[in-house]
C-alpha cells in the first residue's frame, strides 16, 4: 500500500469511528484480551493524535478505536513543547505512523482563560498568562482578535489548531521532511463536545 492510500485509509477509519461514536453506535474495537496479548511485543499504530488533556476529549473514545490503534500525546490546550515534538518524531521514525491529527475542542478551558487575559479580566492572574500554556494559546487568541475584534472562542479554537500545526512543521525537521515527502499527513480537527462530532479543519 502506498503512502497516500494508507493515509486515506487511516483517516477514513478514524472518521468512521467518530461517526459511530457520535451516533451512539460505538463498537469499541480492539479492547479484548486477544488484542492486548498481541501487543505485548510492540505497537504499530497508524496515527498519532495530539489533543488536549481535557477529560472530555479522549481520542480512543472519540474515534472509537482501541488498544494499539493510536499514539496519543495530550497536553493542556494541545500546546507544543520539546517533549511533544520528540514524541511525534519518535512516532514517525520508529512507529512509522502515516497520520498526525491535531485536535482542539469545543469549550476549551485554555482558550477561555487566554481570552479573559486579553480582555483584561482582573480575576485572571498575569503569571498564568506568562506560562507556556497561556503564551501559546494567548498567541492564537491575539491572531483571532487581530482578524476580528469580535472573534469567538470557537474562532480561537480553530486558529489555535492551525497555529499548532504550523509550530510542528516549523520546529521539527523530522515532521517537516515527512510531510514534504508525502509519507505523513497532518489533519487539523476540532471535537465538538456538544454533539460528539469531529469537525475537520484542514487535511
Amino acid at each position: 500500500m502506498d503512502a497516500q492510500t494508507r493515509i486515506a485509509a487511516t483517516w477514513s477509519r478514524l472518521i468512521e469511528g467518530n461517526r459511530r461514536f457520535a451516533e451512539g453506535e460505538a463498537q469499541r474495537p480492539h479492547q479484548d484480551r486477544t488484542t492486548r496479548e498481541s501487543l505485548v511485543g510492540g505497537q504499530h499504530p497508524d496515527a498519532a493524535v495530539l489533543s488536549c488533556s481535557d477529560s472530555r476529549v479522549p481520542p480512543e473514545i472519540v474515534f472509537d478505536q482501541g488498544l494499539g490503534d493510536l499514539f496519543d500525546i495530550r497536553t493542556a490546550g494541545e500546546v507544543v513543547d520539546d517533549a511533544v515534538l520528540e514524541s511525534l518524531e519518535y512516532a514517525i521514525q520508529h512507529l512509522h505512523v502515516c497520520l498526525i491529527v491535531v485536535m482542539g475542542h469545543e469549550n476549551c478551558g485554555a482558550v477561555a482563560a487566554a481570552m479573559k487575559v486579553l480582555a483584561g479580566d482582573e480575576n485572571t492572574e498575569d503569571e498564568g498568562f506568562r506560562s507556556i500554556l497561556m503564551r501559546e494559546v494567548g498567541a492564537s487568541a491575539r491572531i483571532a482578535f487581530a482578524a476580528d475584534d469580535e472573534a469567538t472562542a470557537e474562532d480561537v479554537e480553530r486558529i489555535h489548531v492551525a497555529q499548532t500545526i504550523e509550530a510542528l512543521v516549523t520546529d521539527s525537521p523530522v515532521i517537516r521532511g515527512a510531510v514534504r515527502s508525502g509519507e505523513v499527513a497532518i489533519v487539523g480537527a476540532r471535537y465538538k463536545i456538544s454533539d460528539g462530532k469531529v469537525e475537520v479543519l484542514s487535511f
